[in-house]
């Protein structure tokens, strides 16, 4: 968070295949220091799509574009894109993590992996259930 900053900004993405749909869910926190934090989210449903490097890359691209969307429109900094992939190579997610965290940061955004502290993305995974 830069210095004498009021909150730091954090965006995460998640989503949930059902029978007949993909729901994604992008959010904004607002993480105040000693005080909480606020979330605006996005909720959207598409046709289910069951391959999940596509879906999981469908969240990166969320996240990167309400990223740059807050920093070149609204002229916001964007703290961390949280992303709800795993460090673990035990986990199917973990193949996506290099290339979703590189194209990030090539952008000039930090990115954030389970296990660490992911606001956005605890959130986002909260509100697609």
């Amino acid at each position: 968070m830069a210095s004498g900053a009021l909150f730091s900004l954090h965006v995460g993405c998640d989503s949930q295949n059902y029978r007949c749909h993909t729901v994604y869910v992008t959010t904004v926190v607002f993480r105040y220091p000693q005080a909480g934090a606020h979330v605006i989210y996005r909720k959207e449903k598409v046709p289910r799509i069951s391959d999940m490097w596509t879906k999981l890359w469908g969240e990166t691209e969320r996240s990167v574009a309400l990223a740059h969307l807050l920093r070149e429109e609204a002229e916001v900094e964007v703290e961390q894109i949280d992303l709800d992939f795993n460090t673990d190579p035990a986990y199917p997610s973990n193949k996506l993590l290099s290339a979703s965290a590189g194209y990030i940061q090539s952008l000039g955004f930090q990115s954030g992996a389970k296990p660490d502290l992911l606001m956005a993305a605890w959130a986002a995974d909260a509100l697609c259930h």
